[in-house]
């Protein structure tokens, strides 16, 4: 496995432990997006132009290089897979009882 895809699974392991029960508002996708790019311009490193300069990589460049599978996607999916396990759980499951009464 490359060391740019092993760090970036480590950075998607990270937040979507800690996000999996939020609420995603969109100001905190924003922020957390504006906090993924950051730390994929890390990763990933600057651009060395043709002419021998370095440059910070776009957006654009980034989606095509994590091929658009950015972390609010993978939150999302996580999200509707712990629904999923709900669901198919029996109803007298502790984790069901507490979920479906919000206490």
């Amino acid at each position: 496995m490359e060391l740019s895809n092993k760090k970036r699974m480590h950075f998607q392991y990270y937040v979507c432990n800690v996000n999996n029960t939020w609420v995603l508002k969109e100001t905190i996708k924003k922020k957390l997006m504006v906090f993924e790019r950051k730390v994929l311009r890390k990763i990933f490193g600057p651009t060395n132009e043709r002419d021998g300069t370095w440059r910070i990589k776009t957006s654009d460049e980034l989606d095509e290089l994590i091929k658009n599978k950015n972390v609010i996607n993978h939150i999302e999916a996580q999200k509707l897979s712990w629904f999923g396990n709900l669901q198919r759980m029996s109803d007298e499951r502790m984790v069901k009882k507490k979920y479906i009464s919000g206490k």
